[in-house]
C-alpha cells in the first residue's frame, strides 16, 4: 500500500488479519522492508497485523534532497504520521539497525502511542553514545560510521565493482536471493545516497541526551555482531523506566531479523503478553 505524508508518498507492506493487533516493523541500512518477511510471516500467524514501512529515502516517493530532511525527528514524524493515516492510536514498535534508533526515539518522545518496543541489535542513543565514547572496543566497532558521513567517499566505496563492498555486508547471514534485493533496492538512483544521508544528519553528541525510554521494551542483542559490541548492550538496561528485558543470541550476526527471525517473533509476542486486548 502507499500511505500520503504531505508531499512525501511511503510503501508500505502489510499483512496479516486486520483485526489483529497492529505492529509498525521499522528497517536498517542498507535494508528494506523485505527484511522482515520472516519475522512478519510469524507475527500474522500469531494473528497479528503488520506493517513494514521502507522508510525516508527507500521509498522512491518520500526521498528529500537535503541532508536535513533525514534527521532523527523527521524520521520519528513519519512513524507517527503513518500510523496516523492507518488509523492506529497506538501499536507495538519493532525496529532493527537505523530502524531501532528511530523505534527507541519513537517510544521515548511519544509514550502514548506505542505500546511496547521491541528493538534488535542497537541499544538505547544514550547507551550506544556511552559505549562509543568509553569503550575502546565500541569505538572500534564504529569506525565505519566517519566513511558513511563522508559525503561521495562512502558512495564510491560501497558501490564500486558492482556493489562488491555492499554484498561483503551482509556475508553470508542471508540468502543470496534476498541480499540481492536489498542490493538492487540500494543502487537504484539517489537510494544509497538518501540512506546515507540518515548518518550525516546526526549531530555529534545528540544520542547521548536521549532521555530514558518508558514503555515496556525488549533489547535483542546478538554476540556475533561486528558493529554492536556488549558495553552498550549492558548499558542499556539504565536507560529503560519500563519493564524491561535483554535477550541475548549466541552467535547470530547482526541481521539478526533474516537469521533468526523466530527469536525476534518470540521476543515480540512475549513483550506483547499481558497487553494484547480483546
Amino acid at each position: 500500500m502507499e500511505i500520503q505524508l504531505g508531499e512525501l508518498t511511503f510503501d508500505v507492506v502489510a499483512s496479516g488479519p486486520e483485526s489483529g493487533e497492529p505492529v509498525l516493523l521499522l528497517h536498517g541500512f542498507p535494508q528494506t522492508a523485505h527484511s522482515w518477511h520472516r519475522v512478519t510471516a510469524l507475527l500474522n500467524a500469531a494473528g497479528l497485523r503488520t506493517y513494514a514501512p521502507n522508510q525516508r529515502g527507500y521509498s522512491p516517493g518520500a526521498r528529500p534532497a537535503d541532508v536535513a530532511d533525514y534527521a532523527v525527528p523527521n524520521l520519528v514524524r513519519d512513524v507517527i504520521g503513518i500510523a496516523d493515516a492507518l488509523g492506529l492510536g497506538s501499536f507495538h514498535l519493532v525496529g532493527h539497525d537505523w530502524g531501532a534508533i528511530v523505534a527507541w526515539s519513537t517510544a521515548i518522545g511519544h509514550p502514548e502511542r506505542v505500546r511496547t518496543l521491541t528493538a534488535v541489535s542497537v541499544p538505547h542513543p544514550a547507551a550506544f553514545a556511552w559505549a562509543r565514547a568509553n569503550d575502546p572496543d565500541q569505538a572500534k566497532r564504529s569506525e565505519y560510521i566517519h566513511l558513511f558521513r563522508t559525503a561521495g567517499k562512502a558512495e564510491e566505496v560501497l558501490l564500486a565493482n558492482e556493489a562488491e563492498s555492499l554484498y561483503k555486508v551482509f556475508g553470508t547471514a542471508l540468502p543470496l536471493e534476498d541480499t540481492e534485493i536489498h542490493v538492487r533496492a540500494m543502487t537504484e538512483p539517489g537510494v544509497l545516497t538518501a540512506a546515507l544521508n540518515w548518518y550525516r544528519a546526526a549531530v555529534p553528541g545528540e544520542r547521548a541526551a536521549v532521555p530514558p525510554a518508558r514503555v515496556p521494551t525488549t533489547y535483542i542483542w546478538s554476540t556475533a555482531d561486528i558493529a554492536l559490541g556488549e558495553a552498550g548492550a549492558r548499558k542499556c538496561a539504565e536507560f529503560v523506566d519500563a519493564p524491561y528485558e535483554l535477550r541475548v543470541l549466541d552467535g547470530i550476526s547482526h541481521w539478526i531479523p533474516d537469521e533468526a527471525p523466530e527469536a525476534v517473533a518470540h521476543a515480540v509476542l512475549s513483550r506483547m503478553a499481558g497487553t494484547i486486548t480483546g
